[in-house]
């Protein structure tokens, strides 16, 4: 029988969960702070200090031995380098939307990611779909094809944010426990390395790196972009250990919310009708989705345990 974590497990979780996505909610307002550095040199920065951050944790919290155990493991190195690939894929979608004036969009992908989790399950991991997921599901479908026939355009950024971190979730569930959150992004960093290097090159043959030419302030949040990847992941890591999935399923709208708003409220993004249209109709799915999470969760809770014999 799994025994219900203590209280103050479960409150710690929600306040791990809470920090989790309410920093990746104000990430896009950081990385403006980095212009005039565009996408491409940010993301290889972030690489790359993310890798460094990671070392340093691994050095104080002495878990060199977990990384080591995980090196001799050549399936898992296979799974942190395609997690390394799709996060890679992730990062640059949201650095190129958040820097190119469309933080409304990619607040489009993560509001859609939960659904697009559920159908991964179903065609990769064979799971079944509830009704009320199907209906979810649908009525995404719909608010999608609306944007592109309303709206004349497709929202790739938005699109390729929920399906490279829904893939990227599919990964990690299965790696599961075997290897932790700090060991996991310093693989995962690391085998990125060659990418951001040749970004950086790239860069500096055209418009040029920025890095320690804008000041000492942009240097030192451009440095920073390292701990802002890491710390939310090792946050995230610490909830949900402590949490069910169905607290998690619903704190995680926080950061698609907070991104929207940051997009219209502060950086005045376009929101003609057709486009309210479209996210009203994704605000429906997401509704019915977490109405299906609670009375799954409701269902659960009636549900006898079973007798030890």
């Amino acid at each position: 029988m799994t025994q219900t974590p203590p209280r103050t497990e479960q409150t710690a979780g929600v306040l791990y969960a809470l920090g989790a996505y309410l920093l990746w909610g104000v990430l896009p307002l950081y990385f403006l702070l980095l212009v005039p550095t565009g996408p491409w040199e940010v993301v290889a920065w972030r690489v790359l200090f993310s890798l460094a951050f990671c070392v340093v944790l691994l050095a104080i919290t002495r878990g060199w031995q977990r990384l080591w155990a995980i090196v001799r493991q050549p399936r898992l190195l296979g799974l942190t380098a395609l997690a390394g690939l799709l996060i890679y894929v992730n990062w640059q979608a949201f650095l190129i939307g958040t820097l190119d004036d469309k933080v409304v969009e990619t607040s489009l992908g993560y509001f859609i990611n939960p659904i697009t989790t559920v159908l991964l399950g179903v065609f990769v991991l064979h799971e079944r779909m509830r009704r009320l997921q199907w209906v979810a599901v649908g009525i995404a479908a719909l608010a999608v094809v609306v944007i592109i026939v309303a709206y004349h355009t497709v929202p790739w950024i938005a699109l390729t944010l929920t399906l490279s971190f829904g893939v990227y979730g599919l990964i990690k569930k299965k790696i599961g426990p075997s290897v932790d959150a700090v060991s996991g992004l310093t693989l995962e960093s690391f085998w990125l390395i060659p990418i951001a290097v040749v970004q950086l090159v790239a860069v500096g043959m055209t418009t040029g790196i920025t890095i320690g030419n804008n000041g000492v302030w942009h240097t030192v949040l451009l440095c920073f972009a390292g701990v802002a990847t890491a710390v939310p992941l090792l946050l995230f890591a610490s909830g949900a250990r402590r949490i069910n999935l169905t607290v998690i399923g619903m704190i995680q709208f926080i950061t698609p919310i907070m991104q929207f708003l940051i997009g219209v409220v502060i950086l005045h993004e376009p929101m003609p009708t057709e486009r309210w249209i479209g996210f009203i109709l994704v605000w429906v799915a997401v509704a019915v989705f977490v109405v299906d999470l609670l009375l799954a969760a409701r269902r659960h809770r009636r549900t006898p345990a079973p007798e030890l014999v």
